[in-house]
């Protein structure tokens, strides 16, 4: 048996898929858990016509609103050998728990999950999926390199083997972004194993403006540096490279001053972002909009990451 959590929020035009994907999935032995964080659209209403007719579908509320919350309420109902993660933004393969469980069988890992496959419907979503995807929007991040196979720091989403919390406890509630990272590095600071497997196929759909865009990655950099606190043997130089960055654009004027070679790294990340931008299968609208999705991704999380560190 598996069990499924899913946090909700406002997911009218997706729920009924994730729903329907569940239903037709195999193993036929499951149970899904859908917490709801307030939703004022028709998610609950959805959810519920589903529960009348299939008793394995449970709807819980989760006054707190956020994932850390509504994560650490499922768990402990949750009945299977392994809990496994969904988002409601995530379109999945139909054999997607078959491969989790395969996976935890060949691998032998405690944690397992698949990369995160970004796609999009309109030209800013398809740019926003390649920028990600990318070692210059990204870095070494590789649950975002789509043909990695191996142990890994973290995977999207996940599975995990229903007895590890005994030993990690739940999620941390103090973490309303990058709580899957804290999770993942705190277990595997444990000792335990953390496998990605291609197999695992879901395609997940980016933020669709710049300003949902902006906002997610800086807040991916504001709780970045209580996770790496926490767990110092996690800190990867990709962490701190948008925080340099945005420290050196904020000296560029003084630094001018003294020497006229200080202009150098902002010519190379110039000559990056152009590179990547424009070199690449893309439409031309697209193109032009990685221009502009390159520097947010950076500079917002560059922000948040100081932020971060100021706060903490």
């Amino acid at each position: 048996m598996i069990s499924v959590v899913c946090p909700v929020y406002n997911e009218e035009k997706y729920i009924e898929k994730l729903l329907l994907f569940y239903e037709s999935a195999e193993p036929s032995d499951k149970e899904l858990f859908l917490i709801d964080g307030g939703s004022t659209d028709r998610t609950k209403e959805i959810i519920l016509q589903y529960a009348s007719n299939n008793s394995s579908i449970v709807l819980l509320d989760n006054p707190k609103r956020f994932v850390p919350y509504a994560l650490n309420m499922a768990i402990p109902h949750c009945k299977g050998n392994c809990i496994v993660r969904l988002d409601a933004h995530t379109l999945y393969a139909d054999d997607y728990f078959e491969k989790i469980l395969l996976a935890f069988k060949e691998s032998g890992a405690d944690i397992v999950g698949g990369p995160m496959r970004a796609v999009g419907n309109s030209n800013f979503q398809k740019s926003v999926a390649y920028a990600t995807s990318t070692p210059f929007g990204v870095g070494n991040s590789q649950f975002h390199f789509e043909n990695f196979k191996g142990y890994t720091d973290s995977v999207y989403l996940g599975a995990w083997k229903e007895d590890i919390f005994k030993t990690t406890g739940l999620f941390d509630e103090q973490m309303i972004r990058n709580q899957d990272d804290e999770f993942h590095y705190r277990a595997k600071s444990a000792g335990f194993k953390i496998f990605q497997d291609p197999a695992i196929v879901s395609h997940y759909f980016p933020r669709d403006t710049l300003s949902a865009l902006a906002k997610q990655y800086f807040e991916y950099g504001l709780y970045k540096p209580l996770v790496l606190l926490k767990i110092k043997s996690e800190i990867k130089f990709r962490h701190i490279i948008p925080m340099a960055f945005v420290l050196y654009i904020l000296s560029l004027p003084v630094g001018l001053v003294f020497t006229k070679f200080y202009i150098i790294p902002l010519l190379a990340y110039g000559t990056l972002l152009f590179g990547f931008s424009m070199l690449n299968s893309l439409s031309w609208v697209s193109k032009v909009n990685c221009l502009v999705i390159y520097p947010i991704l950076h500079f917002a999380y560059g922000i948040g990451f100081l932020k971060g560190m100021l706060k903490r």
